[in-house]
């Protein structure tokens, strides 16, 4: 198993992102949390195997129709705690 945190930047607020990752992640199997930033990016912290969080990362970088996805930026964070399920928190 394998935690990335992944930064999701462009038009990615009030267009139903988090709600869509939300979906996204648990129909591939994926553990973690997302919530919009202030800056107007959108964060994650994802757990799952590495061919899963590749599916997950690709997904995320077309989004809901809504979105227009700029930049997605994901690296490793071995010292988050995981989570069971998939869940969307509030503003950070």
């Amino acid at each position: 198993m394998t935690t990335q945190r992944i930064y999701v930047s462009g038009r990615v607020q009030a267009v139903g992102y988090r709600d869509w990752v939300v979906r996204t992640a648990k129909a591939i199997g994926i553990t973690g949390w997302v919530r919009n930033l202030r800056d107007g990016r959108v964060e994650m912290v994802a757990t799952g195997e590495e061919d899963a969080l590749s599916r997950f990362a690709d997904a995320c970088r077309e989004g809901p129709s809504l979105a227009r996805v700029e930049h997605v930026e994901a690296f490793e964070a071995a010292d988050e705690k995981r989570e069971k399920g998939f869940t969307k928190r509030f503003t950070a």
